[in-house]
């Protein structure tokens, strides 16, 4: 009995030996190709060096919100969001992908998109409506970390050509670009009307609400590895084109097109379902 177990026991003693101390250390469990279970000590750099930059950027944006700095703020938020888009793609790019940088991109996620924009909101409009403006940024928060859970849990379940219910980082856009566009129009966005702080507290709760929606948004990941009728690119200019003529009207428009979106993308399923 003491020879059979000892293996098991070294194994053991290894294990343990690997969290010894105040060593910084990263154990992962990997499939191998031919499926088996190995242990691999470190993480993969620049994935999560990608990742931590984005952390950072949302840091920024919430320091930059309570100090008053709004456009610093937004401009932080905007650039997590593109690091976020390209840590996914480096980590593919180069076989990195792990199980620390999937958790470590989600916990970056929630700063950066779940409670960066909504510092950003309460700081900028709702702070005169006390509690129903605290109330009003923390469903955007607490939606976005639910979104973010289910989104982990589900990872190889659900159809990778959509998104269930809108993903963090354009939830995070449609905030940004709103406020955005109410900088370049105060005269339309007075935040000084009780009516126009009520008209920001119920978007960032319908568009926390949206993340934790079953609607169905398309991801554009296969549009990648597709051909498309060489009519769509004319069209992508065009629509380009009218982005740059006013930049943050057009982000915004193009983000409240996506939100509906959701709904005729998920009747067109259930459409499709019952036929």
């Amino acid at each position: 009995m003491t020879n059979i177990n000892k293996p098991e026991r070294e194994n053991s003693t290894k294990e343990e030996n690997a969290f010894d101390g105040i060593t910084f250390e990263v154990v992962e469990e990997e499939h191998t190709h031919e499926g088996q279970k190995v242990k691999r000590r470190g993480i993969y750099l620049w994935p999560n060096l990608i990742t931590t930059a984005a952390l950072l950027s949302g840091f920024y944006s919430i320091i930059a919100s309570m100090n008053g700095d709004y456009t610093q703020a937004v401009y932080a938020i905007f650039i997590a969001a593109l690091l976020d888009g390209l840590d996914g793609r480096v980590a593919r790019a180069i076989g990195a992908q792990s199980p620390f940088g999937e958790q470590f991109d989600s916990l970056s996620d929630l700063l950066a998109f779940g409670v960066a924009p909504a510092i950003l909101m309460y700081s900028w409009s709702l702070h005169d409506l006390g509690r129903i403006g605290l109330a009003a940024c923390f469903v955007y928060t607490a939606c976005a970390a639910f979104r973010l859970a289910r989104f982990n849990v589900q990872i190889g379940v659900v159809d990778k050509r959509y998104f269930i219910g809108v993903a963090s980082p354009l939830a995070a856009v449609m905030i940004i670009s709103l406020v955005l566009v109410a900088k370049d129009f105060p005269e339309v966005f007075d935040l000084r009307e009780h009516g126009i702080q009520i008209v920001n507290a119920v978007v960032i709760a319908a568009v926390g609400l949206l993340m934790i929606s079953n609607m169905k948004y398309y991801s554009f990941k296969t549009v990648e590895r597709k051909r498309v009728p060489f009519a769509v690119l004319p069209i992508a200019v065009f629509i380009l084109a009218a982005v740059t003529y006013n930049i943050p009207v057009g982000i915004l428009v193009i983000s409240i097109i996506y939100a509906f979106s959701g709904f005729v993308t998920t009747f067109l399923a259930r459409k499709n379902t019952a036929t």
